[in-house]
């Protein structure tokens, strides 16, 4: 089981992690197009105060309190891989999962009327936010989940 987390000591707030997170999200995956000429959404924000950032995406909790809180099933946790998946063709946009996630991780896109959230760069080795991520303040670690 995998999660990402960020060694705050050493983000710097640079954003890239959300960058190429819309551009691994987007159809054509080009920079470009991406923020220009598709409706592409970063599954990652960094918040900042003051001189800490961190960015913040989903923790696939043991526990899940999003999965807990869907109505309608769209967001469930695989039991082979305990990843928090979004099923986004069930997703009915009531947002119930947006306030019972305690890290603020699930993200609305109104334009669709449903969530996007972490998945972990699916079918990619490693998560595209890590691998770009200039200070490696983004690791990718491994739980036991029970």
């Amino acid at each position: 089981m995998r999660r990402i987390r960020c060694r705050e000591e050493v983000c710097i707030g640079c954003r890239l992690c959300e960058v190429w997170c819309q551009v691994e999200h987007s159809k054509s995956k080009e920079i470009i197009n991406a923020f220009l000429r598709e409706t592409a959404f970063p599954r990652v924000r960094v918040e900042e105060r003051g001189p800490i950032s961190i960015s913040l995406q989903c923790r696939h909790c043991e526990e899940p309190n999003c999965v807990h809180a869907c109505i309608s099933g769209a967001l469930y946790r695989d039991l082979e891989t305990c990843v928090v998946k979004h099923d986004a063709s069930k997703c009915v946009g009531c947002w119930s999962c947006v306030l019972a996630c305690p890290y603020d991780a699930i993200i609305r896109d109104d334009a669709h009327n449903r969530v996007l959230k972490c998945d972990l760069c699916e079918g990619r080795e490693e998560p595209i936010c890590v691998e770009k991520c200039p200070n490696d303040a983004l690791i990718v670690e491994a739980y036991d989940a029970l």
